[in-house]
């Protein structure tokens, strides 16, 4: 599905960054497994095709897609658009429902909003970040809805700026998500239906088993997690050594954000998932079963379960970062990454780009951080310095490794990176990132990671210092300069 999905796509932002992600999951909608794509997606994925199936799950019929945004109903943020299709097979019993789903997430270079990108620093509504599909079906029994798609993405206060480029991409998730049905079919005409099934069943069980032995030599843990803008992530967690279990409770963190920095509930769900996943050795695929063991308490209200219409666009990509640290540091395995995507976007009314770009992560206590990678809840590409020339008037004037930014300590954290893009057209640019004030932490005596740090340099040489959130207007010879932070160190130096 991945392969089809980043051959047949149009945009930079899927084809050579690869933010996208696919899955497959059971008639109830319960992730089975996926390929290894983006954390956050993958993890939140489910809450999106069980939204589907509360609401037309009696009406489906084979050759029906169904797309949706809504980072109310299992989404992350706008840009991240999932199209989901349900799976029958002629063969079964009972034609009135799917037997599965397949369903694929990417990340859209535009979907309309207050900024050029769509990852607007200053959203404080999320209708102000795009424009939000709610389960819009698709494709009708085989038939691409295509103007009516048109209708939705061009209308509203803030539509679409590249509808081609949008209808170029879905279309792309149709045929991954076509290769995925063809691919459950010839499984199922191969080994049988009650097969399949059993072993979708299978592979969650054993998922819920690995994690109960990890929780097994787990112990309790709390962590205070403070982000750049004084918000704050408070987490407990609780092993229930007899049973196997362990709980995760997230009372006292800040309540809900005038900003963008809040994080939908599947959000949480989904950093959870992938951060006890990573804890086991074995190899299992990533789904529904690993969350079995675990009990999440998320006060409602909180921002890391926000009410509607809060903005939430910083929420998917930063605050999940900032929950996966606390994560770990609460159970004292690993000093904090970079703590940020950096995620950098620009654009007019003919170009839109974005990117994350990669930074330390954290150490452990047997081993150093990594510099410059991709960490926790993104695992997207950078796009190759000569496509990003090609398809748009920048050029990239420097990528290095920031040296000496990694936290020291008996196990040293890895750097972070200094990014400088210079500009050929008028553009806006827009930074959304952390750790511009409060650095990863490190942990049993390491020492921190140095803060990132956002800049414009002008051309007549004049420099402007940027804070974690900023939105600038770019000049042809500008220069943007992104450092990035780096990863916590573990233990004290002797």
């Amino acid at each position: 599905m991945g392969i089809t999905l980043q051959n047949t796509s149009y945009s930079v932002n899927i084809k050579e960054r690869l933010d996208f992600s696919c899955a497959i999951f059971d008639q109830q909608g319960q992730l089975v497994a996926n390929a290894p794509h983006i954390p956050v997606h993958l993890g939140s994925m489910s809450e999106s095709v069980r939204s589907l199936i509360h609401a037309h799950g009696n009406t489906l019929k084979s050759g029906d897609v169904y797309v949706s945004n809504n980072p109310y109903n299992g989404g992350t943020h706008l840009p991240d658009i999932t199209v989901i299709t349900p799976v029958f097979w002629q063969g079964q019993p009972d034609q009135s429902q799917p037997l599965f789903y397949v369903a694929s997430r990417g990340h859209h270079a535009d979907i309309g909003g207050i900024t050029p990108g769509s990852m607007p620093p200053y959203s404080v509504t999320v209708e102000q970040e795009g424009v939000l599909l709610n389960n819009f079906q698709l494709v009708h029994q085989g038939q691409f809805r295509e103007a009516e798609l048109l209708q939705v993405l061009t209308s509203g206060a803030y539509p679409v700026r590249n509808p081609t480029q949008n209808l170029a991409d879905l279309q792309a998730q149709i045929a991954a998500n076509e290769r995925g049905v063809q691919e459950l079919h010839r499984m199922v005409e191969h080994y049988g239906l009650e097969t399949v099934q059993q072993y979708m069943q299978y592979v969650q069980e054993n998922a819920e088993e690995s994690v109960r032995r990890v929780i097994e030599v787990l112990r309790d843990g709390n962590f205070h997690y403070v982000m750049d803008n004084g918000s704050e992530i408070r987490v407990a967690i609780t092993i229930n050594h007899a049973n196997r279990t362990a709980q995760i409770d997230f009372t006292g963190t800040s309540p809900q954000q005038a900003t963008n920095l809040n994080a939908p509930l599947a959000i949480c769900k989904a950093v959870v998932l992938y951060v006890f996943r990573t804890l086991v050795e074995d190899d299992i695929p990533l789904n529904a079963g690993c969350l079995k063991p675990l009990k999440m308490i998320i006060p409602e209200g909180c921002f890391l379960n926000p009410r509607y219409p809060a903005a939430v666009v910083a929420g998917n990509v930063e605050t999940s970062q900032a929950i996966a640290n606390a994560l770990y540091g609460a159970l004292g395995v690993m000093a904090a990454a970079q703590g940020t995507m950096n995620n950098f976007t620009f654009g007019n009314e003919r170009h839109q780009y974005y990117e994350t770009i990669c930074g330390g992560s954290g150490a452990g206590a047997t081993f150093n951080g990594t510099d410059a990678v991709q960490t926790h809840m993104t695992n997207s590409r950078l796009t190759d310095p000569e496509v990003l020339e090609w398809r748009f008037p920048v050029l990239v004037e420097k990528f290095a490794i920031r040296p000496q930014s990694g936290g020291k300590g008996a196990h040293s954290g890895g750097n972070g990176v200094i990014r400088r893009i210079r500009f050929r057209e008028a553009m806006t640019a827009a930074i959304l990132s952390g750790h511009r004030v409060i650095p990863p932490f490190g942990l049993q005596g390491g020492e921190p990671g140095l803060v990132g740090r956002n800049a414009v340099e002008r051309r007549d040489g004049t420099v402007e210092l940027l804070s974690s959130r900023a939105e600038v207007q770019i000049q042809p010879g500008d220069v943007f300069v992104i450092e990035t932070p780096g990863g916590g160190g573990f233990g004290a130096l002797d």
